[in-house]
């Protein structure tokens, strides 16, 4: 039964990656249907779309995700390996409860941007970007265009050398 609840997940991110991109263009992330300004760890706001010209990935995660807790070890190490090199992390908290995720944050020793969108799966920008699971991490280039939808571990890190021009 675990073995079809993976394999029904592992259908839904693809089929979610091909909605995405059957929609038209390459999705941008200046377009009014995807840009969002969520309230960041300070209290400030951080817009989508004010990141463009920088090599992003943009993460969505919560902190009772264990996968995405995982995952944040290795975004970690590279955000450290690449951050004075030009990427950017925004990754967006899909949690319930501020100090679930401040917490989470700090025990994962997190430093890039951080945004929150109150109301888990039905929050806006989960919707906006059609996120039915968690992680989901879209990889984004200087032109603000997503080249990349949930790739695995080291194709993420190559597509991020290539987007750098390491």
């Amino acid at each position: 039964m675990k073995n079809l609840r993976i394999f029904i997940l592992g259908v839904g991110l693809i089929a979610s990656a091909f909605t995405l991109n059957a929609q038209g263009p390459i999705p941008n992330i200046t377009d009014n249907r995807l840009d969002f300004t969520v309230a960041g760890l300070k209290g400030d706001s951080i817009k989508l779309s004010s990141l463009k010209g920088k090599v992003l990935i943009l993460d969505f995660w919560a902190s009772w995700c264990g996968p995405c807790r995982f995952s944040n070890r290795h975004l970690v190490k590279m955000y450290s390996k690449y951050k004075d090199k030009g990427l950017e992390i925004l990754s967006v908290s899909l949690d319930d409860e501020l100090k679930d995720w401040k917490k989470a944050v700090a025990k994962d020793k997190i430093t890039w941007l951080q945004g929150i969108d109150l109301g888990g799966w039905d929050s806006m920008t989960a919707v906006k970007w059609q996120v039915d699971a968690l992680p989901a991490t879209f990889v984004v280039n200087k032109d603000g265009d997503v080249v990349a939808i949930n790739p695995e571990r080291d194709d993420l890190e190559k597509k991020i050398k290539e987007l750098l021009g390491l």
